[in-house]
């Protein structure tokens, strides 16, 4: 058992070799210092990346062509950190992005502004289905004994009901759109006792443009807490254990007892977040431009 003391990204294994601790090594991991080990482990990160792309039949080239722009958006922001200016020459040289692609790309309308704001209305419903999910998992006249949120009775003369939990939320989006909104993501049903609520959490069972949104946020806010604690501009939490040559019984084991640690952190940290919400309303909005994000993960795999 060993416990790796780096406060900000320690890991705890239960394994026989520490250095064959979830660490696989890489032929590809041959430039020195740090930038060589940086590429490497982001190499490594992003092998699940692209076992998605690949899936979808998203080629090489059409992700390099793509990810020009992200280059050229973190290249700017970089000199910006550095209180530099933002020429051409200066993202070509940051980035790499050949110059012509540079002048192309920064005197072009930025990537989908014309569909910005139809993606913000796309999203909405979604924001607002998850936003109603929380406050039904939270608030204790939407629960029954035990926690658990209770079935919902239908209609605005109903006292508690699904319709009360919509508008608790916003009265600008009717109770029967968000509705339909959970029955097409199959996270509540519609019983004729009422609205229940079928997952633990906004979990869309259905809609991969909803799945791939979550996974989008989650994993990006996961790894902008790990950049910004190897750069040393913060420590955040990130933690994790890892345990190796165990049965697949003991993998399914595992978790589920991490389901049901998450369900126990979910609650405690939903209620501080809530209060923290409610509390900040009386602020000025130049004071609520903070966001943050708490999350768990669980991946298991057999060993190759």
């Amino acid at each position: 058992m060993m416990w790796e003391n780096i406060p900000h990204a320690a890991q705890l294994s239960i394994t026989r070799s520490a250095a064959r601790a979830g660490r696989p090594a890489h032929s590809d991991m041959k430039a020195p210092g740090e930038a060589g080990s940086a590429l490497g482990r982001v190499l490594q990160a992003l092998r699940p990346v692209v076992r998605l792309l690949v899936h979808h039949g998203i080629t090489y080239p059409t992700l390099a062509a793509a990810l020009k722009r992200v280059f050229l958006d973190e290249a700017r922001r970089e000199l910006q950190r550095r209180g530099m200016p933002a020429t051409d020459s200066a993202l070509t040289l940051l980035s790499g992005v050949h110059r012509r692609d540079v002048r192309m790309l920064t005197r072009e309308a930025p990537s989908g502004a014309g569909t910005r704001a139809a993606a913000a209305n796309a999203e909405a419903p979604k924001s607002l289905a998850a936003e109603v999910v929380g406050r039904w998992m939270h608030e204790r006249r939407f629960l029954a004994r035990g926690g658990h949120p209770r079935v919902l009775a239908r209609g605005a003369g109903e006292r508690d009901s699904f319709d009360q939990l919509v508008e608790s939320v916003s009265r600008d989006v009717r109770p029967r759109a968000v509705l339909d909104e959970l029955l097409r993501l199959g996270v509540a049903e519609e019983a004729p006792e009422g609205v229940r609520l079928l997952a633990e959490g906004f979990a869309p069972k259905r809609g991969f443009d909803e799945m791939a949104a979550l996974f989008a946020e989650n994993v990006h806010d996961h790894a902008a807490a790990a950049v910004a604690n190897l750069r040393g501009e913060a420590n955040f939490l990130e933690q994790a254990v890892f345990v190796d040559e165990i049965s697949e019984d003991s993998a399914r084991q595992l978790s589920q007892v991490g389901v049901a640690a998450w369900k126990v952190a979910m609650r405690e940290v939903m209620d501080a977040a809530q209060q923290r919400f409610d509390a900040d309303q009386a602020l000025p909005a130049a004071e609520r431009r903070q966001r943050a994000r708490f999350g768990v993960y669980f991946y298991s795999e057999a060993q190759e």
